[in-house]
């Protein structure tokens, strides 16, 4: 519907990650208890009625397919889903991996093409976008957010004039003069689309990226505009970020899960709940087919975590299928899935109490803690290591 195509990027290797995207891109990594990060702007498709709508694989793409196979199974809502790879080698940046489909962007015929990234949370009517677009009679419309000045130097920001169009677009500019920054969200007319891509394809030291090379140049040929979303958005694109935005689910006010908006995922089943016969779970997301028979407070788990008894999690993320030991405690940490936590051990030390120290414990897939072991705080032990006790 709405004549227009919507591109989700997810071919990034997610490097700044760290262990948590060794294994899996980053797109599919868990968030939120029973979700995966790219479910979020997929729904948003489905929920704005764009139905036409294609993945760009590239970074351990047979994972990304699988998942969005299994996905589209479960939500039959798209008229046209598909998963694009590059036709040679890799892509070579954001906008390269748009051109390597241009052919397929011909044949869906669609007036417009939204650009999106399978890496960020949050919400938002692209219809409203499109309505702008059009009532402004714009060429590219770049969908932007306020962040703290302090902050703006890791996003591409753009300074506007009085009716919104963009007149200086700066791609991580060390000392950025607005606080207006890109979203990564970008709606594009078809026709501009293919003529700017392909006349960037022929630039040798070109990027071929779109905050690096496409937004800065086209803004003096084309009619650009900023769309302001004010809501809740987080790029999922550091360690940090991953963790605050999971913990900013346990507190309504910033950003919450609900039926009026719904998130689809690879599962038909939709109800959250936890076998807690002997435990207690206090302001947590509890995923179906948790079994909690200890302590959860402020904590996220995915789908079959078991909480053995008198064991405490608290302040933490805890991906699936992971398994934590009676009269352990996990405190202020991510544990990644199929993770085995011996009895009485104790992981994270909770939280520094100092500004600005980032003091969380990461343990990759598949790690085994034996029994009364100490981890520390600001610990990170990668993939499938066995900790000795």
């Amino acid at each position: 519907m709405l004549n227009t195509t919507a591109m989700i990027l997810a071919g990034g290797r997610g490097k700044r990650m760290d262990i948590f995207c060794h294994q899996r891109p980053k797109p599919i990594l868990p968030f939120g208890g029973r979700y995966r990060v790219i479910d979020f702007t997929l729904s948003n498709c489905l929920n704005s009625n764009i139905d036409n709508i294609a993945v760009l694989a590239d970074y351990q793409r047979a994972s990304i397919m699988d998942y969005i196979q299994q996905w589209s199974a479960v939500n039959h809502k798209a008229e046209s889903f598909s998963v694009l790879q590059p036709g040679n080698g890799s892509f070579n940046g954001t906008a390269d991996a748009v051109y390597q489909n241009l052919d397929y962007l011909r044949k869906r015929r669609s007036q417009r093409v939204l650009i999106l990234a399978g890496d960020h949370i949050y919400k938002m009517d692209y219809r409203k976008m499109l309505d702008f677009h059009t009532s402004v009679n714009a060429d590219v419309t770049v969908g932007v957010i306020r962040v703290p000045i302090s902050e703006a130097c890791r996003f591409g920001t753009v300074g506007i004039d009085s009716g919104s169009r963009i007149r200086e677009f700066v791609e991580k500019s060390p000392s950025p003069r607005s606080n207006l920054a890109s979203m990564g969200i970008y709606l594009f007319n078809t026709d501009i689309l293919a003529k700017r891509l392909s006349e960037d394809s022929h630039i040798q030291y070109s990027l071929h990226d779109f905050g690096y090379s496409i937004l800065p140049a086209i803004i003096k040929t084309d009619k650009v505009f900023a769309f302001e979303f004010k809501d809740y958005w987080q790029d999922i694109g550091t360690v940090e970020a991953y963790y605050e935005s999971n913990m900013a689910l346990l507190d309504n006010s910033h950003f919450n899960i609900n039926q009026d908006w719904p998130v689809f995922t690879n599962s038909a089943s939709s109800s959250v709940s936890a076998d807690s016969n002997t435990g207690r779970i206090v302001n947590s997301l509890v995923s179906p087919g948790c079994v909690v028979k200890g302590y959860v407070q402020n904590s996220v788990l995915s789908p079959g975590v078991l909480v053995q008894e008198h064991a405490r999690v608290i302040n933490s993320v805890v991906m699936n299928n992971t398994v934590i030991g009676s009269h352990s405690v996990v405190d202020r940490c991510i544990l990644d899935e199929e993770i085995i936590i011996g009895e009485f051990c104790h992981l994270g030390f909770g939280s520094a109490q100092i500004p600005g120290v980032w003091d969380i414990t990461m343990l990759g897939r598949e790690v085994s803690v034996p029994s009364q072991t100490a981890i520390g705080r600001k610990c990170k032990i990668h993939p499938g290591i066995k900790v000795m006790g």
